[in-house]
């Protein structure tokens, strides 16, 4: 079981973009996160008329790491480490702080 699941909310932990949440757009294989708002990049793009591709400058995000994000309780509106409790199916995501379960 990851600690971080597509959907939660994160905060940049560390970066340029320190400070910034977003929610978790999609977990990549090589341990690393695209994160909405997040690690924001201009990409240059070519006009493509067979496509319907416009040309010009999109704003689109980038992976980060997954060890520069952590999860933001609700709660305290802070960082937050997480652990897994349970066996088998009944597992779930703890915070550390406070106890509380992270899907509740």
């Amino acid at each position: 079981m990851n600690k971080i699941k597509k959907g939660d909310q994160v905060i940049v932990i560390t970066g340029r973009d320190k400070g910034k949440t977003g929610e978790v757009l999609q977990i990549l294989d090589d341990g690393r996160a695209l994160v909405n708002d997040v690690q924001l990049v201009k990409k240059h793009t070519r006009p493509n008329p067979m496509a319907g591709v416009t040309g010009g400058i999109l704003t689109k995000e980038a992976p980060i790491q997954l060890s520069n994000i952590a999860l933001l309780n609700p709660k305290t509106g802070k960082a937050d480490k997480v652990r897994i409790e349970g066996e088998g199916k009944e597992k779930h995501r703890v915070f550390k702080s406070d106890g509380s379960k992270v899907d509740a």
